[in-house]
């Protein structure tokens, strides 16, 4: 059983729903990205998700690619990223961390070693978007045979042909788009997701947690009380954008938790 898997099982003994924030590693700088990952848990975070900066981040919106190229500036690279990771488990060994980016960078690691350094920094899960199920063999098997959850998600376009193969080697939970487009487009609709979500759990007893267009306490509420619960990105990476102070952004947090685990 991964952190993940354990989170998830507390949260449904608890009768909670789960609130997911997704951070930028290195923005601004990999000092201050790490502090405010340290700050997550305590401001409601059940999951964090450690966003690997690359210079054509596709699925993204204008908000987290300018995150991405932030962190860039500041020489942020994977090793680096695992580095926060590594520093964020010597005070915290139960929060899970899901390490989201795109393929390259793993793939120029090296697959092998970098599944190695991952579990050994403390990841859990990965989320490999520009990665579909017919490349399973290239990272989602080895990644579950070491140890890790590999994350799919699943969208407004996800038919129900579609939809089995996606589900076929996921594990930890499934992360449903909320709208068709990048990252922090448009808002989320309830009435939207809930077919969506049913669709889903269908096919699927892993948890079902909905993210893009979720930008208030308002909206983490309705959409987690759909789903099992809600991810948060563009709106916290926005507020790390304008310079806000570490307790500030933190506090921004709590707020979208608290919101999230009144559903």
């Amino acid at each position: 059983m991964t952190r993940i898997d354990a989170k998830f099982a507390d949260l449904k003994a608890a009768g909670k729903k789960a609130f997911v924030a997704y951070v930028m590693a290195g923005d601004p700088d990999e000092e201050t990205s790490l502090e405010i990952v340290k700050a997550l848990p305590a401001a409601g975070v059940d999951i964090i998700e450690l966003g690997l900066p690359f210079t054509d981040p596709m699925a993204d919106g204008p908000t987290i690619q300018l995150a991405g190229q932030r962190a860039l500036d500041a020489g942020m690279t994977l090793k680096k990223t695992l580095n926060v990771a590594r520093a964020f488990r010597e005070t915290d060994d139960t929060t899970p961390l899901v390490l989201m980016g795109y393929y390259n960078p793993i793939y120029s690691h090296g697959v092998d070693q970098f599944l190695v350094d991952a579990k050994e920094a403390g990841i859990d899960g990965l989320i490999v978007v520009d990665l579909p199920p017919e490349e399973d063999d290239e990272l989602c098997i080895p990644a579950q045979a070491a140890g890790l959850n590999f994350i799919r998600l699943a969208t407004p376009t996800t038919d129900d042909v579609r939809l089995p193969k996606v589900l076929q080697n996921t594990s930890g939970f499934v992360y449903y788009v909320s709208i068709t487009g990048i990252t922090g487009a448009a808002e989320a609709s309830g009435a939207n997701v809930a077919p969506e979500v049913t669709r889903i759990k269908s096919q699927t007893d892993l948890p079902v947690i909905v993210g893009f267009g979720v930008k208030t306490p308002e909206k983490a509420q309705e959409i987690a009380a759909i789903a099992d619960g809600t991810v948060v990105g563009s709106a916290i990476v926005n507020e790390i954008a304008q310079g806000k102070s570490v307790e500030q952004v933190a506090a921004f947090v709590k707020s979208l938790a608290d919101g999230a685990h009144r559903a």
